[in-house]
């Protein structure tokens, strides 16, 4: 298709105009193209055929059927009128009624036949406001698979319909595949003209799943081939050579022997640290795993060959245990660590030594974005947790030195089923192994009914000496969110009624900085028995201490949620256990909670929220501009066209690697990610 005609607005098509044309930008629709790419979310299949006898209640379906009396309408008040008639086939009659439609009057005509699509009212025997059309001319609302789209005030369905329809005939005989005839061969794909016609107007279900599944590969394909364009423009970029030297020493120092897992990812991250071009690697591991020792690995390998390393945490005690872990490690072979938080003191002589290029560690916050940190000679930024810091604050990082490596850790398991998605611009380091000594989480889901048993259970584990988390899903009380637990009232509760005897703190992301700050550090200091919050502590604090995790209507999380909360204990030589209650009665509630009890693996559990649930939670949490699948979901089958779209994509980009052969690919690859890029 001409590339100009798809940039034509739509409030040139015939029906739309200026002020409707404001009404689908409201629905990001500007030009034919988004028009052809604004895909039903559904589908009404009006294709059944009866008799009006055979018609049943509330089953609508399409009945052929004369006018059999004329349209007579009744004003009743102001801006309210009823129309009736009576239409009658060779098997019965059935009366119409419609309301505020005095247009039926003119219509609908007596003697003349039409085709009707409506329902039965079980009481009445009637039809209300049933569509219709001349039977001559039955076929575009009656008689078909009609398209249902997301709507706005103000524009139905019927007119998106109308444009769409209108759009593809503004085409005509324009349509170009921007696929290679030969792709399409390859993998059975259907004309863009076919796709297009038959994901908005199918003749039949077959046609509509042939049309969906051409769609899905272009656009898979075509977001795989930007990624990849990402990927190869990053190793083309001149940085920074840092040759390795042996580690021996380093691993010499630690308590246990690495496991392969970890030995590995260190190998790959300095090889891309060597390899002349800045590194871009991500090493994501469960909970537990051994990430911040790769990045240790990497810092020494950084100050060694003579540039500094920073480490970006997402809060203050995150940031000071890594400090209070790696300063002693790092020391013992000679090398600097410091600290740079918000309470940290002495700033000023931090900010001198960083300047002046001396090879050394800082570990801090946000403060290292500051425009007092400067870098005399940075070569390495880690950034922990990876999805808590958005596109702008990792690159002001970044630009505080040469195209410095960069190494980004996460604890979030992504699905490997969408690891070629969501990292496909990433070189991506998997920690699939456990170090020795890591505690296994019993993980038990129980109702209201054992509540007072939980609640001995936590009395006896303080009473050891052991700590208690519990999780709500709300801050505060709302009457809209009745038997949802919420935090501050329930710890209020806890303190006074339940556990009298026990310290019971709280902490959510509405309680200022430091008022947070301040809640984590009483409880790692176990100045704390209990400890009742939000998501909020899923990152950023490590006690060894805390044996239980309790969360209340676990049903509302998701699978990874929870399974990050519960790696929050076990991390101590204590037994650890993870109660998770819920009412819900639901077969996929119960699904999801069974999912937890019966599986510790969190690239399992992140496959199989993947398809309880759907890519969302992932996708959202990237905040790296991903661009937005307008047709493909990963959820519900589409992870099947993924590895084809990603392998034609591989040998497109081998064979022409900027795809100035395939112009069209070339501008739809612009197009999405000048799309994402404009939402990041």
């Amino acid at each position: 298709m001409h590339p100009g005609t798809l940039e034509k607005p739509v409030q040139y098509l015939k029906g739309v105009g200026a002020a409707r044309a404001k009404l689908f930008a409201r629905l990001g629709v500007f030009s034919l193209r988004d028009l052809l790419t604004y895909f039903p979310r559904d589908y009404e299949d009006r294709r059944t055929m009866l008799l009006l006898e055979q018609m049943t209640a509330d089953q609508p379906a399409c009945v052929t059927a004369m006018v059999i009396r004329p349209v007579r309408v009744n004003h009743i008040r102001q801006g309210f009128d009823i129309a009736k008639t009576r239409i009658a086939d060779e098997s019965a009659y059935v009366d119409l009624t419609f309301f505020n439609a005095p247009y039926v009057r003119d219509t609908l005509k007596e003697g003349e036949t039409y085709v009707f699509w409506g329902k039965i009212l079980p009481e009445t025997r009637e039809m209300q406001n049933p569509v219709f059309e001349p039977v001559d001319r039955a076929g575009q609302n009656t008689q078909c698979i009609l398209p249902i789209y997301r709507m706005c005030a103000g524009l139905s369905r019927w007119q998106i319909a109308a444009a769409v329809r209108q759009s593809i005939q503004e085409i005509g005989d324009e349509w170009q595949d921007i696929l290679p005839d030969g792709l399409r061969t390859q993998y059975h794909l259907a004309h863009t003209r076919f796709a297009y016609e038959n994901i908005h107007f199918p003749d039949s279900p077959e046609n509509m799943e042939t049309a969906r599944r051409r769609l899905v590969f272009e656009e898979l394909l075509v977001l795989s081939l930007g990624l990849r364009q990402l990927h190869k423009r990053g190793e083309c970029l001149p940085g920074l050579a840092i040759m390795a030297d042996p580690l021996d020493d380093f691993w010499s120092l630690l308590p246990y022997r690495p496991t392969g897992a970890q030995q590995r990812a260190v190998k790959e991250a300095l090889g891309d640290m060597a390899s002349g071009h800045p590194m871009n690697r991500l090493v994501q591991g469960d909970v537990g795993s051994g990430k911040t020792l790769v990045a240790a690995a990497c810092a020494v390998s950084a100050l060694r060959g003579g540039v500094q390393a920073a480490l970006m945490a997402p809060t203050e005690i995150l940031a000071e245990q890594h400090y209070e872990t790696l300063a002693p490690l790092l020391g013992q072979l000679g090398l600097d660590v410091v600290l740079l938080t918000g309470r940290t003191r002495k700033k000023k002589e931090i900010y001198e030594r960083l300047a002046g290029g001396k090879p050394l560690l800082v570990i801090g916050t946000h403060a290292l974005l500051s425009e007092a940190v400067t870098f005399g000679k940075l070569g390495l930024v880690i950034a922990d947790e990876q999805h808590r810091f958005g596109v702008a604050q990792r690159a002001g990082l970044l630009a505080k030195g040469e195209t410095p490596h960069l190494l980004t850790m996460s604890a979030t398991p992504i699905p490997r089923t969408l690891a070629l998605i969501v990292y496909g611009d990433l070189d991506v380091s998997t920690l699939d192994e456990m170090p020795p000594g890591r505690q296994p989480v019993d993980t038990f889901v129980v109702g209201e009914r054992l509540r007072p048993r939980m609640e001995d259970f936590i009395r006896k584990l303080t009473a050891e000496g052991r700590q208690v988390y519990i999780v709500c899903p709300r801050v505060e009380e709302n009457d809209d969110a009745q038997g949802l637990r919420a935090v501050e009232s329930y710890a209020m509760r806890l303190q006074t009624k339940v556990f009298p005897g026990l310290r019971v703190g709280f902490v959510h992301g509405k309680l200022k900085g430091k008022e947070k700050e301040a809640s984590m550090r009483a409880f790692a200091a176990q100045e704390l028995d209990v400890l009742v919050a939000t998501t909020v502590i899923e990152v950023g604090v490590n006690v060894p201490n805390a044996a239980l995790m309790v969360v209340e209507n676990a049903d509302r999380f998701g699978l990874s949620a929870l399974h990050q909360l519960r790696g929050r204990v076990g991390r101590g030589a204590h037994k650890s256990y993870c109660i998770l209650f819920s009412e819900a009665q639901t077969d996929t509630a119960r699904a999801r909670l069974k999912i937890m009890r019966e599986e510790s693996d969190g690239f399992a559990i992140a496959e199989k929220d993947l398809q309880l649930r759907g890519p969302g939670d992932f996708f959202g949490e990237r905040q790296h501009g991903l661009p937005a699948l307008k047709i493909a979901d990963l959820a519900g089958g589409d992870t099947r066209v993924l590895p084809m779209a990603a392998e034609a994509a591989r040998v497109l980009m081998e064979e022409d690697p900027e795809l100035r052969a395939y112009p069209g690919l070339q501008a739809a690859v612009k197009r999405l990610f000048a799309q994402s890029e404009g939402r990041s």
